[in-house]
């Protein structure tokens, strides 16, 4: 079971470069559809704090709910993940098309309702994965420390890898398929060891 967990939480640090490589592109998509402004940063930073807090609680919940199931809803997240980050790049320059002679207003709300379900899915990606894991180690503790520290990890490697790799040798939107991918190999991986331990 520690190599099974030891794989979750390097599981988890792919996870976490893959949500820093949207937050980072979504936010220079929305720079090149409504400018370098105050808003396209605070829907970004607004959108993924509020995201991340509800889909912590909501995680919360399913995973006492589904005590059985926190792999396979971290499988079923990932995949949803990877299909809207799929997309995100032409979806987000055609709500800037439909809305550009909106309101700021109006042009945020759009905004911000789109990018807050995905998320929301990755918010929801922990408290799922604390669950799984404590149940064979004990140490809540111990277990939340590793998965938040694998993840920022994760972040702080997602962050390099398109401001100094990716975006130097791909444009945006391979960089955005490339973080899409990220998240369907973190899911098949997950799948293998889920079939694994349900034998």
């Amino acid at each position: 079971m520690l190599k099974i967990n030891s794989l979750i939480y390097t599981l988890f640090l792919l996870s976490g470069v893959s949500a820093l490589a949207y937050q980072i592109i979504w936010q220079r998509v929305l720079f090149s559809t409504f400018g370098v402004n105050i808003d396209s940063i605070t829907i970004i930073v607004s959108t993924f704090m509020l995201g991340l807090g509800l889909g912590a609680l909501i995680g919360g919940k399913l995973a006492d709910k589904y005590n059985t199931k926190q792999l396979l809803m971290f499988i079923i997240i990932e995949i949803l993940i990877g299909i809207f980050g799929f997309f995100s790049y032409e979806l987000i320059l055609y709500i800037g098309d439909f809305f550009i002679l909106s309101s700021s207003f109006v042009i945020f709300i759009a905004n911000f309702s789109i990018l807050l379900l995905p998320t929301i899915l990755m918010g929801s990606t922990l408290p799922i994965l604390i669950t799984y894991i404590y149940k064979s180690s004990g140490n809540i503790g111990f277990t939340t420390g590793m998965l938040y520290s694998f993840n920022t990890l994760g972040a702080a490697l997602g962050a390099f890898f398109v401001g100094f790799i990716s975006l130097m040798f791909f444009d945006i939107p391979s960089t955005i398929k490339i973080a899409s991918a990220n998240n369907f190999l973190v899911a098949f991986i997950t799948f293998i060891i889920y079939k694994k331990a349900i034998k």
